[in-house]
């Protein structure tokens, strides 16, 4: 038994969307009020309440969310923020002071991943061991606003307005990475590795390791740039291509392979606009015109970063 958990922090996630879309219901101004307050309604109770409903009600849900976007239904409110004036003159009042609440998030991840699971008090855990890092890194959001809270003088209210206004802003891109990803797992589950695995032995010479290396490592790079998420292809061509070809048939080493394909992964990911939340966030955030501008300017460092990935992984797999 635990008192903090990952569903905790889903609870709160669920309760932010939920009043996203009531700002928006009750906004007469919006473009697309019924079909957003729709979208983040739903999108909000499978957060909430997803462990408590019927598997099949969430996914009639899901289906509902994705149809909602893919027509267009999911817009923004009318912006009504502060002007740049007077985020300016809260700039430079707060100074450096601004980065307080971000630098606290990754500390608490950190120490709360060394030293949170050990604290328990008549039995009872203070974080659940379940998805340690995660509940921590969760935690470590909410003490950054606390903190910031407390650096502005915001009332709370500020904090559910601009964090629905924040999430209007990133629309239906926000829930790409975990459709994605749970793609990767179906990809998974249907033996897409199994496919994979034959198609590369049937076109590469496999029996020089090299080539199983590059193989791997392309792959990784390729399926994240169609996915848009290195774990869901991890499974895929980790699976097809890194078990039982560098493991198996010429013994690497599995912890550097993973560890190395995973970078190989992340660099499909500085590719690809599927990543929304790296590549498209962004975009939508700093109002950019041009919607490619983020990824062409880290295509450069990706394919560098790749060619080095398959030197290291050549280098060590087999080595260590």
């Amino acid at each position: 038994m635990s008192l903090l958990s990952l569903g905790t922090f889903y609870g709160l996630a669920g309760a932010l969307m939920l009043a996203a879309a009531v700002r928006v219901a009750i906004d007469p101004d919006h473009p697309r009020r019924a079909t957003t307050a729709l979208f983040w309604g739903l999108l909000g109770g499978a957060f909430a309440f997803g462990s408590l409903l019927p598997p099949r009600w969430v996914g009639y849900g899901v289906l509902v969310i994705a149809v909602v976007a893919a027509s267009g239904g999911v817009a923004r409110s009318r912006e009504r923020t502060t002007s740049p004036a007077e985020r300016v003159e809260s700039a430079q009042r707060l100074g450096n002071r601004l980065f307080w609440p971000a630098l606290l998030v990754p500390l608490t991840a950190v120490v709360g991943s060394l030293c949170f699971g050990r604290i328990r008090w008549h039995g009872i855990a203070l974080v659940s061991p379940v998805n340690l890092s995660v509940t921590c890194v969760c935690i470590g959001a909410v003490l950054a606003l606390v903190l910031g809270l407390r650096l502005t003088r915001a009332p709370a209210r500020v904090a559910v307005v601009e964090g629905s206004r924040l999430l209007e802003a990133l629309g239906w891109a926000l829930i790409l990475p975990q459709a994605l990803a749970a793609l990767g797992g179906l990809f998974a589950r249907a033996g897409v590795g199994a496919v994979v695995a034959g198609l590369v032995e049937q076109a590469l010479p496999t029996q020089h390791a090299w080539v199983v290396v590059a193989a791997y490592s392309l792959g990784m790079t390729l399926f994240t740039v169609c996915l848009g998420n290195a774990f869901a292809a991890f499974a895929v061509i980790t699976g097809g291509i890194g078990v039982p070809l560098i493991v198996r048939a010429h013994g690497g080493n599995p912890a550097i392979m993973a560890a190395i394909g995973m970078l190989s992964g992340y660099c499909g990911t500085l590719m690809t606009p599927m990543a929304a939340n790296f590549n498209l966030v962004p975009v939508l955030l700093l109002d950019l015109e041009d919607k490619n501008a983020v990824i062409k300017a880290q295509l450069p460092l990706a394919l560098a970063l790749l060619g080095f990935n398959v030197i290291l992984m050549e280098f060590c797999v087999y080595r260590f």
